[in-house]
């Protein structure tokens, strides 16, 4: 007497594992590479080897000091939890960096120090800013720039938005900006 065990037919699911699981593999190497290049421009835009940032603005003249100026992505306002958002980033020129204590970065011109804008941070040679764009916000307003030196003194000087971010402005037209 002799038993036979019957053989279970595999399911198709097993059947196609089985024979596509090499090639299934082999895809699942390849997707990632498909992305390498924006990740390795991202890496070098976020360590300053590809500049400021996407779009150089260029050196604005605030006083007797200067500043390069940048918009960090050349794209629209980000929506953040504190509402619409732009990144910017600057650097000092050489010869100021020892003299500057903050610079500040606002659309529209400020009334006083204590409304500024937003503070850049970081160091000299790199600093960036997310500043706030109100929906409302005009084409033709401006952003304005002030730097406070270590001696009180304290200096300001305007670049239009058109000039500072093309991107920002044509998504202010599309948003229907109301004045």
């Amino acid at each position: 007497m002799s038993l036979f065990v019957a053989e279970k037919p595999a399911s198709a699911l097993s059947r196609f594992w089985h024979k596509w699981r090499f090639h299934i593999n082999i895809l699942l190497l390849l997707i990632p590479l498909g992305f390498m290049p924006k990740y390795f421009a991202d890496a070098a835009l976020f360590r300053g080897d590809a500049g400021l940032g996407e779009r150089e603005i260029g050196e604005v003249k605030v006083g007797p000091w200067s500043v390069r100026l940048a918009e960090f992505r050349n794209e629209a306002p980000r929506l953040d939890a504190a509402g619409y958002m732009k990144s910017f980033n600057a650097a000092l020129c050489d010869s100021c960096r020892e003299h500057v204590k903050a610079t500040y970065l606002r659309i529209g011109k400020p009334r006083s120090l204590r409304a500024a804008g937003v503070i850049f941070f970081g160091t000299p040679h790199r600093m960036g800013a997310m500043l706030p764009i109100p929906q409302k916000t005009k084409a033709d307003a401006e952003l304005w720039i002030t730097m406070e030196g270590w001696d009180g003194s304290m200096h300001q000087a305007s670049i239009p938005l058109s000039q500072a971010s093309p991107a920002t402005l044509a998504w202010l037209s599309k948003q229907g900006g109301k004045p």
